[in-house]
């Protein structure tokens, strides 16, 4: 049987896993909610809903420098200091580090977006559309979907991972939440690049960064 997004949507919906572990859940359980469901429980994944609403505030403060170029801050938090202290804590949050460095987020997640930004984005993409010739009746419609591409683009749990990019960073906080056992939660970041808002030579240093993670 087919999986859909509507399926893979519902099933997230109800166990608040990550959307690709959903995906292989309904993959593995041959379109049957119900069996999906139970493979997410006996892995851990559908538990992640429940340990979210615990409070973090432990967890460690991470910096990056890429060449001397790109600087990144980042402060992950969990729950006991004894998981700040594991190494694969560690290592996430050193993969977070980096992802800001390479893809330069605006936002952890979708709701801290203000609205007038939102607003000024519609707008833009709607002149885009009437621009491009497009018909007045589709372009709402079209706004809507460029809207969804530009969360991704600038909140950081949307984004696709830059080791793994089939995987987004929401998803591989879910992931990282059900195998250590704790909440976890990326609270706050700064990113710093050389020369930003003095007008320069363009050089895509963000590129860099993902060109080396990628080697």
């Amino acid at each position: 049987m087919a999986v859909t997004a509507a399926m893979v949507k519902e099933l997230r919906e109800k166990t608040s896993a990550g959307m690709m572990d959903c995906k292989k859940a309904l993959m593995e359980a041959d379109g049957d909610m119900e069996k999906a469901v139970e493979i997410l429980r006996e892995k851990g994944l559908a538990k992640v809903a429940k340990k979210s609403g615990r409070i973090a505030a432990e967890g460690l403060v991470e910096a990056y420098i890429h060449g001397g170029r790109i600087g990144v801050l980042v402060e992950v938090n969990s729950e006991t200091d004894f998981v700040a202290k594991n190494d694969e804590f560690k290592t996430f949050v050193k993969d977070i580090a980096m992802q800001i460095a390479a893809s330069n987020p605006q936002y952890i997640k979708r709701e801290e977006v203000p609205q007038e930004a939102i607003e000024k984005e519609k707008e833009i993409l709607r002149h885009q559309a009437l621009n491009e010739g497009k018909p007045e009746k589709i372009i709402d419609k079209m706004v809507e979907g460029r809207i969804e591409k530009y969360y991704k683009e600038v909140c950081l749990l949307e984004q696709p991972f830059i080791k793994d990019p089939d995987v987004t960073i929401q998803d591989l906080l879910n992931e990282k939440i059900s195998k250590i056992g704790e909440n976890l939660s990326i609270r706050r970041f700064s990113r710093f690049e050389v020369g930003e808002g003095i007008e320069k030579k363009e050089e895509n240093f963000a590129e860099e960064v993902a060109k080396q993670m990628n080697n």
